[in-house]
């Protein structure tokens, strides 16, 4: 069975102010559980935004982790 890889467009794309947790792993080249783990323990490098139980990782916190410049 193949896995089917969702595509996201560039960091320096993204408009939105918050991503879901699959691109937010996406863009930090980490596993999305890893990040779940940073937001229960939040002992991580982002602070995830929660908005009816689901987490938003904010844009420009990923961006400035990455030193990636936005758009």
């Amino acid at each position: 069975m193949k896995t089917v890889t969702p595509i996201f467009p560039p960091l320096e794309s993204v408009t939105r102010p918050a991503v879901d947790t699959a691109a937010a792993a996406y863009y930090l080249n980490r596993q999305q559980q890893t990040l779940r783990g940073w937001a229960c323990h939040e002992d991580g490098p982002l602070r995830p935004i929660r908005v009816n139980g689901r987490l938003a990782w904010p844009t420009q916190k990923i961006r400035e982790l990455l030193d990636v410049a936005s758009a």
